[in-house]
């Protein structure tokens, strides 16, 4: 029994501090609508999920390494100033070990990630007009995969009846090779197989999530996996925002070490600059909780807590809050030092009116 589904490759580009709030009816010459989820499974009845502008665009014909390839794209844009791409490309193979090719996917003349930044540049042109300070140039970027299979799995050896989980216990060598781009699953250590394969959760006995670093497999039915791959987008564009802040963190306290060591007069505008950054940053740090404010006893709330931990999220968000107070420390120093050179002004000025005060009583006796 084959194997069939599809690969999923999200990309999160960060293009600008902020978006206005204008609503866009259309983006690279397709009609703009607005993504929505169907929780199938328990959740919380307040239910809370960003939901972002997207287009569909129309779908690429391309010559991959196991022959031809349809490639369908979706673009959304998220108010933090990102967007994120992704691009699906269906499959059906006889073994686990033959997706291995679908990593960075390649065409006889080019590359999915070539074209996607491509693509992603078109779009930030278009949306220069709604960008408050966009990004000159976008980073590189790679993919996170997700290999999506579609139940039934084929069965396994043994007497209990076939499950996800069990599925998963009979082939997780294959699945951890597959994940870390291994053509070899004999290669791998025991080690590398448990902590490749160690995030996995599993809702029914016909679908499984198991999340590493650069990729991840889910088997779901075609409806059910559009949430679970929207967590994965909002995780890689938090990702994507805490790397470009992380860089803007960088260059902001070597700046402020180099104005510090400058003239005093040449420090005007570093306590303005300083004090602006702080605010991006709770501005920021407000933005990247809200487009994930979906937390509560259900599934996709597991699903994004794997996924965070393999990105390190709250790793990144302690090291730019580290850096933050870096610069509220450099911040309160300048404003000391600002604020003790305007009480030398003003004791120098109290003094000077006085001495003219006796001058003119002097003068005004004689």
């Amino acid at each position: 029994m084959p194997y069939r589904g599809e690969v999923a490759y999200l990309f999160a580009y960060d293009i600008a501090y902020d978006l206005d709030r204008v609503p866009l009816r259309e983006l690279l010459g397709q009609p703009v609508a607005q993504f929505s989820v169907d929780a199938s499974r328990r959740a919380p009845k307040q239910l809370f999920f960003h939901q972002p502008a997207m287009i569909r665009l129309p779908p690429l014909e391309r010559q991959g390494p196991r022959g031809a390839l349809r490639i369908e794209r979706t673009l959304k844009i998220l108010p933090v100033g990102a967007l994120s791409i992704t691009a699906r490309v269906a499959f059906e193979v006889d073994r686990l070990e033959d997706l291995v090719d679908y990593h960075d996917l390649r065409f006889a003349n080019g590359s999915l990630a070539a074209e996607i930044r491509v693509l992603a540049e078109s779009a930030l042109a278009e949306l220069r007009p709604h960008c408050v300070r966009p990004a000159a140039q976008l980073e590189e970027e790679e993919a996170y995969t997700v290999f999506c299979l579609r139940p039934p799995l084929p069965p396994s050896s043994g007497p209990l009846p076939a499950t996800a989980e069990r599925w998963l216990e009979a082939h997780r060598r294959t699945v951890a090779a597959l994940l870390m781009q291994e053509e070899d699953p004999a290669c791998l250590s025991e080690q590398e197989v448990a902590e490749s394969t160690g995030r996995a959760v599993s809702y029914y006995e016909s679908d499984l999530v198991v999340v590493d670093w650069d990729a991840a497999l889910v088997v779901e039915t075609p409806a059910d996996t559009e949430p679970v791959l929207h967590g994965f987008e909002l995780a890689s564009v938090q990702l994507t925002e805490l790397e470009a802040y992380d860089r803007l963190l960088d260059e902001a306290i070597e700046r402020a070490y180099r104005d510090l060591r400058a003239p005093r007069r040449r420090r005007a505008g570093l306590v303005r600059d300083l004090q602006e950054l702080r605010i991006d940053m709770a501005r920021l740090h407000d933005e990247l909780g809200n487009i994930t404010k979906f937390f509560g006893d259900w599934h996709l709330a597991r699903l994004y807590q794997n996924v965070s931990a393999r990105f390190h999220l709250d790793d990144w968000c302690r090291s730019t809050d580290s850096k933050l107070r870096v610069l509220d420390e450099m911040y309160q120093m300048l404003k000391h030092d600002e604020n003790n050179r305007w009480m030398l002004i003003l004791e120098g000025s109290i003094v000077v009116l006085f001495i003219l005060d006796l001058i003119i009583i002097f003068f005004g006796k004689g």
